[in-house]
Formats: C-alpha cells, sequence, structure tokens
C-alpha cells in the first residue's frame, strides 16, 4: 500500500506542482488503485509513474472546483485505450455526475467499461471485507468532501512451524485451522484454529481531505490514521487570508494532525507563491506543533 502524488499545487499548475490529484495503490491488497482528484493534466503526471490507469478502480473527487476535477475526462477516455476494461466508480459530490456525463456526451467519448457514479451523503460510502470509506463535509467553499480509508484487520499468520513440528503436512488442516476452526486428527487429536493463529495485523487507516478551513470534522475522519493528507495552502503569517478563502494554513494543519493523533501528517495543495526556500518555512512552521510531518512535492511516493 502507498500514495503517490501526481498533482500537489493549489488552484493553478506550476513549474513544479500540478494541480491536484494522488494515487492510492492497493496493489497487493486488492490489485487495484483508488485515485482521489483528477485536477488537468492528471494523465500526463500519471506517465511518469508506475500508476497503470487501468488499475483505477474508484476515483473519489473532493469538490468541483476546476483544479480537482478538469482533468476527469481525458483521463476516463483515455483508461478505454490502455487496456481498462474493468468497472468503475466515481464518487464525489453532487453535481459531479452532470459534469461527467454531459463531457463524454458533447465530446462524443465512448467507454469499454461501465462507469458508475454515485454522489457523496455522509457516512459509510464504501465497504467490503478488506476495506470501509468513510465521508463528511469539511468547510470550503463549495462543498468539499474528507474521506477516510480503514483497512480492516487481518487475521494473524498461521504458526506453520508449530503444525509441522506435531507431524502434520501444508494442506487442507493448514487451510482449516488458518479459518480458526476446530480439526479432530485421525489420531484422535484435537487442534484448535485460534491456538495456532498469530496475533491479528492492525489495518491502516488514511485520511484525505479536500479544501478547507481548521474545522473539527478534520479531525474527526484523521482520528487514529497512519497517515493524514491535509491541505496546507498558505503560511502560517496568513491565517486570515487562509480563512477568507476557506483554505488552511501550515500550523492549522499540523494542529488537526496533533488533535487526531495521527501518525504521520502530509502537507499538500501548497500555493504557487511559495517557491524555494520559501518551502521550507512551511515545512518547519508546521514541524514546530507536529513532529512527523513531510511536504508533498509531485511524483513523491510515500509506503504506508
Amino acid at each position: 500500500m502507498d500514495i503517490v502524488f501526481l498533482g500537489t499545487g493549489a488552484g493553478v499548475p506550476a513549474k513544479k506542482r500540478n494541480v491536484s490529484s494522488l494515487a492510492l495503490q492497493l496493489l497487493k491488497e486488492r490489485r487495484a488503485v483508488w485515485l482521489f482528484d483528477c485536477g488537468e493534466a492528471t494523465q500526463h503526471q500519471i506517465l511518469h509513474t508506475s500508476v497503470k490507469p487501468r488499475r483505477i478502480e474508484k476515483i473519489f473527487i473532493t469538490h468541483l472546483h476546476g483544479d480537482h476535477i478538469f482533468g476527469l475526462p481525458g483521463l476516463l477516455g483515455s483508461r478505454s485505450f490502455q487496456g481498462g476494461t474493468d468497472p468503475l466508480v466515481i464518487h464525489g459530490p453532487k453535481g459531479i455526475a452532470d459534469f461527467v456525463w454531459t463531457s463524454l456526451k458533447v465530446s462524443g467519448t465512448h467507454l469499454k467499461y461501465a462507469l458508475s457514479i454515485i454522489e457523496n451523503e455522509e457516512g459509510i460510502i464504501f465497504e467490503d471485507d478488506l476495506f470501509k470509506v468513510e465521508t463528511k463535509l469539511l468547510e470550503h467553499g463549495l462543498p468539499s468532501w474528507g474521506y477516510r480509508v480503514v483497512e480492516k484487520d487481518r487475521p494473524g499468520e498461521l504458526k506453520a512451524n508449530e503444525l509441522i513440528s506435531l507431524g502434520i503436512k501444508p494442506g487442507p488442516i493448514f487451510k482449516n485451522l488458518k479459518n480458526g476452526e476446530t480439526v479432530v486428527l485421525e489420531d484422535g487429536r484435537i487442534l484448535y484454529g485460534n491456538d495456532f493463529l498469530n496475533p491479528s495485523k492492525k489495518g491502516k487507516i488514511i485520511s484525505i481531505l479536500g479544501d478547507t478551513r481548521y474545522c473539527s470534522v478534520s479531525v474527526d475522519l484523521a482520528k487514529d490514521a497512519d497517515i493524514l493528507v491535509h491541505e496546507a495552502t498558505f503560511a502560517k503569517v496568513e491565517e486570515e487570508m487562509a480563512y477568507s478563502y476557506y483554505h488552511s494554513t501550515t500550523t492549522q494543519a499540523a494542529k488537526v494532525a496533533k488533535e487526531a493523533n495521527v501518525k504521520k501528517l502530509i502537507l499538500n495543495h501548497i500555493s504557487s507563491r511559495y517557491i524555494g526556500n520559501d518551502v521550507e518555512i512551511l515545512h518547519a512552521e508546521a514541524k514546530q506543533i507536529f513532529g512527523n510531518v513531510i511536504l508533498a512535492e509531485d511524483f513523491m511516493k510515500v509506503d504506508i
């Protein structure tokens, strides 16, 4: 599981930062990629990474500002030409369906895969045996959603060496015990599955927030997360401007991380006004409040 940052800028493209998009790669877990936002030229950014468009299973849109959605029609069309035949689901704010279907219709774009679009309501919007995704509204000029991705706890590994030492060979018995079942051997011995399982492995929590002012909802979505991706459009000194534009500063992002008890904070959505040494100042501001923080760069890969 890892995150690939495809665009880490705010508002408009810059030489070193494209507009918003990141890929959560779940290749080992489900052989799939989940994309969060799809700003202009996202498919061009993907060309410089290992992300495979045909692997994109879900796209989560935070809000309808252009720097978060203008790359979506192009990516959807190109996916058909890049071997993408599996169904794809888009989750996003009310209005995302009109935007996508109208763009595809007027451009005569025909997809070779089934596309579903689900407009968000607060709460759990996806759940299966492996993952759960929750979304809530943040505070922004347009309805902006934050997403909390929870990997469910995984069963512990089977204590295979202990079974082998008991004279049991790998096979159906191993499988049954792995499932926690009770097994009666031919010689009458009884084996209990839970006795041969290591402790379960705690699943990861990733919180990816859309554009927002500092708000308590951000803390709720980020509670005890392994990774929090939070916008930091402005420096600490621009707190008044950040509020008026419905954005956050570096220190406000760090405050959310601290209050939510996250393990790692990644600052994202950086204004193009900050270049060179200014970027290091942004990082230092957040680090004064929350120690484990990094500042996202385009094409950066973070293992989870």
